[in-house]
């Protein structure tokens, strides 16, 4: 597969600012990227420079190795995270018009309008306005301009904040059904648990730098395992007193127990086998949210 989008080196500052410093990705065809970072990190103005809303100050963005321009333009959707539909118009009339700004005949528009609509199952609002309908069906309203013309580069900005688990789910299914027809998207949340199930690669923003980057799976690999669940048939006791052992939470049921060294995982389950049947034992990998913190958390301090 090839990168289509791509940034190389990109910075943008305002006055005496750097809100951007030298951010370096390229998302694949057919590849879910996660943008991650706190409030102020950069996220925003990176996919503004993306959109081609504002300019890089240095480096280059390129999709498909060609740079920004209005056929460009055309290959790009985008989801912000303030939704901007007209709430007094018609949800056909806009989107069918949206789609047209992007060079959709109007036929074809139409049809795949119905297409995402029946997909949500959302037809009885094909001729309602914007306001009349709830919040989550205005989000998922949003969700079909940003693709309705199919584009090959889609920007998602928090496209399941707000959003009931049910509608999620549906989100999440559309998503990964333009992934697997080759979009690529660069997809930006607070919510980690969505980015380890939809992304392979990342990169972590803070203060307009790139702390984390990389493959998920390699990332995790380079961080610690600070947790053992533990779940038996009968109490265990003496955990504590293992060395490496910093905390003990629960009860048979399932214990997590919190481990400074990876090397106590075998005394514990050796202790553990010993006094009952041992139903699951696992040395727990960091989450992701548990390595953004990190990775965040200790340059704030």
């Amino acid at each position: 597969m090839t990168e289509r989008l791509i940034l190389q080196n990109v910075m943008k500052r305002y006055g005496d600012k750097t809100a951007v410093n030298g951010v370096t990705l390229g998302v694949q065809e057919g590849e879910i990227y996660g943008l991650l970072g706190a409030n102020g990190a950069g996220k925003t103005t990176t996919m503004r420079m993306v959109l081609g809303l504002i300019y890089p100050d240095e480096g280059s963005i390129t999709y498909g190795g060609r740079p920004y321009g209005g056929d460009v333009q055309r290959m790009v959707g985008y989801l912000p995270e303030e939704r901007g539909l007209y709430p007094k118009v018609k949800v056909s009339e806009q989107i069918i018009y949206l789609a047209k700004l992007r060079g959709m005949d109007g036929a074809e528009a139409e049809k795949n309008l119905k297409y995402w609509m029946n997909k949500f199952d959302a037809d009885e609002y094909y001729d309602k306005r914007i306001e009349e309908l709830s919040k989550g069906n205005q989000q998922k309203m949003g969700f079909i301009a940003a693709v309705v013309h199919r584009p090959q580069i889609l920007i998602l900005d928090e496209a399941f904040s707000g959003l009931d688990p049910v509608n999620v789910e549906l989100l999440k299914l559309a998503v990964k059904e333009l992934r697997d027809e080759g979009a690529s998207i660069l997809f930006s949340t607070h919510r980690m648990e969505h980015v380890e199930e939809l992304c392979h690669n990342i990169t972590i923003l803070d203060r307009s730098n790139t702390v984390l980057q990389g493959d998920i799976r390699e990332i995790k690999r380079g961080f610690p395992r600070e947790q053992i669940l533990l779940k038996t048939s009968a109490a265990v006791t003496g955990l504590e007193s293992i060395p490496g052992v910093t905390g003990v939470e629960g009860d048979p049921e399932g214990y997590l127990i919190r481990i400074s060294d990876e090397a106590a995982a075998v005394p514990v389950l050796t202790l553990a086998m010993g006094q009952s049947e041992v139903r699951h034992f696992e040395v727990k990998e960091p989450t992701l949210n548990q390595i953004f913190i990190r990775s965040v958390g200790e340059r704030h301090e």
